[in-house]
């Protein structure tokens, strides 16, 4: 392999599949070995005929397996691999860990595609732990060959997940007998491990022979007196699941996928929905039982939420509980009213970071007197579940804050006139005198005067009309052949009675433009002093040559910057672009050593602009803001957020991708807390339907 044709993480790419079509043959060596010693060893006919036959049908495909496996593997290390259309978490075979099971994706599986998952499951669980020693240095030494100061798994190509999805495509290519894939793979996991660990043990010893040197591992670090960040609920017992079908049985991914899609049986006694949805069925209400436990208690984990939140929410379980009976389902319907009212409560609970926090008293009395209701003996609890979220949505102190609805319109505004002002400014480049003109002069046109112009044209008084000659948007325009003339020195020269003309009537309407939009005096008063200079020059001096000046050179030029006018940006609580770089970071929150586990859930957060109702906090000077982002202008350039205590700070898109590059803006939920509950749910029944598969 010759490193110095490729950068080193392409060779590393091409080293590995000429390593693969070494180890993929020995692998189906063992695998086929394997089968061999259980056939011999199995205690009855029936398990003995079982791997015997799949013993001979991995003979008759032993050579079109590896070949469509090597290939698969191969598609997946150059991103070629096409991506079916299945449920997520089926198409993790693509790559994607399981661990990332979300409820939602259960609801969209049929049977079929929940036994694939959790058999998909099983095999990366057991392929990651025989490998994992190996991974953690490899993947160390390949993200800084891609580049990255600190380890990034998920960029990781040769990841497990990969090679496993690369592996579940080729045996799907194959049409095998279910019963037969099922003992390969259950045969076949540690010895696909094993290879896997050689292999990542040579990358990272070749790499190492190429000078690359490993990334670091990172872990943020909690600042003391600062809510600690979300860590993933432990739990050290099982659910207990005698009721269900056997006094050893455990909530699985197939007991819940059952009860999501209806499909138990309905010969349980009591039913009274007349079997439509199995409600009565003694199965069904235990399930849905265990399921809100099992997401109450989640919640009450979930140190995102004060604890007096979290002990009030247990209140509720009561009341839910009483629910499941009637609606199992409740909580996977997201108009439910009393899944909206969790969502509600969780949601609301967010703003707060202390007790003593503005508002959280009435918050915590209001959420008493909801738990204290549904406490009451009542024969209609489903209809007491609208009337309570009506009163809590009637009273929520971020998004019926008084000074939001002004923040949004002022921002719709500003949004308007930054989008007229790019195109204005486009038209002022197009100009055949434009790209002469000096640097300072430019920058003023495309920036400052363009929101001038901007801004003019939106006050028009005759929208739809011809505007009068002298109106202030055609003015503006007017000035420009007498301003980037006038500041050109070869020009400007050769004519002082003209330059002697213009000047005035040029510094008069510049002053107004400025004023119309209020823009600071010290800015405006600095351009101007440089204008003036450039005009005293031009006057000073005797130009015998007619060539022109020298095109000015655009490189360092940046684009303008959002332009908010100063009332705009009190009414809005704008955070200025140009502010954020010069105020301080995280500085004891920047990555640290070595938390690989942390990482890889870090690399899993999708990158892009948040969406509205995202729980943020927003870093000024030493103090953490807790805020929701309530709301995205039209065309996604402003985003305004609300705090419990009245606030509103709004940033550009530009503004909120720095904040969270400094640190300075941290996501604390991007999505509901009730959400994360019953996806924790889904993947506890996972572990335990993978916990099962892996004793038989």
């Amino acid at each position: 392999m010759n490193a110095r044709a490729d950068s080193p993480f392409d060779a590393c790419l091409k080293e590995a599949l000429v390593l693969s079509a070494e180890w993929v043959p020995r692998w189906l060596t063992a695998l086929h070995g394997s089968l061999q010693q259980r056939e011999a060893a199995a205690g009855n006919l029936h398990d003995k005929q079982a791997f015997g036959r799949a013993r001979v049908v991995l003979e008759s495909h032993r050579d079109l397996l590896g070949e469509r496996f090597l290939s698969s593997l191969a598609d997946a290390l150059h991103g070629t691999a096409e991506a079916d259309h299945r449920p997520s978490a089926v198409r993790s075979s693509a790559g994607r860990s399981l661990d990332s099971l979300s409820f939602d994706d259960l609801e969209l599986m049929d049977d079929q595609q929940v036994q694939q998952t959790v058999e998909l499951s099983r095999v990366q669980q057991v392929v990651k732990m025989a490998a994992d020693e190996d991974l953690v240095a490899f993947n160390a030494r390949l993200s800084r060959a891609q580049g990255h100061e600190v380890v990034r798994h998920q960029a990781n190509p040769l990841r497990p997940e990969v090679v496993v999805g690369a592996l579940m495509r080729a045996l799907g290519s194959l049409h095998l007998d279910e019963a037969v894939r099922a003992r390969w793979l259950q045969l076949g996991a540690v010895p696909l491990g094993n290879e896997l660990q050689k292999l990542y043990r040579r990358l990272t010893d070749q790499l190492d022979r190429w000078g690359v040197q490993p990334a670091g591992y990172v872990v943020v670090q909690n600042v003391p007196g600062r809510p600690a960040a979300p860590q993933p609920p432990r739990r050290t017992d099982s659910v207990p699941a005698a009721s269900l079908i056997g006094t050893d049985a455990l909530l699985t991914l197939d007991h819940l996928h059952q009860l999501l899609v209806g499909n138990l049986d309905q010969s349980g006694h009591g039913v009274s929905d007349h079997g439509a949805s199995g409600s009565g069925n003694a199965m069904v209400r235990t399930l849905a039982a265990e399921v809100v436990t099992l997401m109450l208690r989640r919640i009450h984990e979930d140190n995102r939420l004060l604890a007096p939140v979290r002990e009030l929410v247990q209140g509720l379980k009561p009341a839910l509980l009483q629910l499941a009976r009637t609606d199992p389902r409740f909580f996977a319907d997201r108009l439910n009213p009393a899944r909206r009212l969790l969502d509600v409560i969780t949601a609301r609970g967010l703003a707060f970071t202390s007790e003593q926090d503005r508002g959280f008293a009435a918050y915590a009395q209001q959420l008493q007197a909801t738990v204290q209701a549904l406490q009451a003996p009542t024969a209609s609890l489903p209809e007491l579940f609208p009337r309570l979220l009506l009163s809590l949505a009637q009273n929520d102190v971020v998004t019926l804050a008084p000074e939001r609805g002004l923040a949004m319109q002022t921002l719709v505004k500003v949004e308007q006139r930054n989008l007229l002002a790019e195109r204005v400014a486009a038209e002022i480049a197009s100009r055949n005198d434009f790209d002469r003109a000096p640097g300072v002069v430019r920058r003023f046109l495309s920036g400052p005067w363009a929101q001038v112009v901007a801004q003019a044209r939106m006050s028009a008084t005759q929208p739809g009309g011809a505007p009068p000659a002298d109106a202030p948007a055609l003015r503006y325009m007017d000035l420009l052949p007498d301003l980037l003339w006038s500041s050109q020195l070869a020009l400007a020269s050769r004519n002082r009675p003209r330059l002697i003309k213009v000047i005035p009537g040029l510094l008069r309407t510049l002053r107004e433009g400025l004023d119309s939009i209020d823009y600071p005096r010290p800015q405006a008063e600095a351009f101007f002093q440089t204008l003036m200079g450039l005009h005293e020059a031009a006057y000073k001096t005797q130009r015998s040559d007619t060539g022109p000046d020298p095109l000015p050179s655009r490189q360092g030029e940046r684009l303008p910057e959002t332009w908010v006018h100063p009332g705009e940006a009190r009414d809005s609580g704008f955070m200025d672009d140009l502010s954020i770089d010069t105020q301080p970071a995280f500085l004891d929150t920047e990555p640290m050593a070595s938390d690989w586990q942390r990482l890889r859930e870090a690399d899993a957060r999708p990158a892009g602009p948040l969406p509205v109702g995202t729980w943020v906090d927003l870093r000024e000077g030493d103090q953490d803001l807790r805020c929701q982002l309530t709301w995205a202008s039209p065309h996604g350039t402003m985003f305004l957020f609300n705090a419990a205590n009245g606030r509103s700070v709004s940033l550009t898109l530009r503004g909120m991708e720095r904040l969270r590059e400094l640190g300075r803006l941290r996501v604390v939920a991007d999505h509901g807390l009730v959400d994360d509950a019953l996806d924790a749910v889904a993947r506890e029944a996972l572990r335990n339907s993978r916990q099962i598969a892996g004793q038989d």
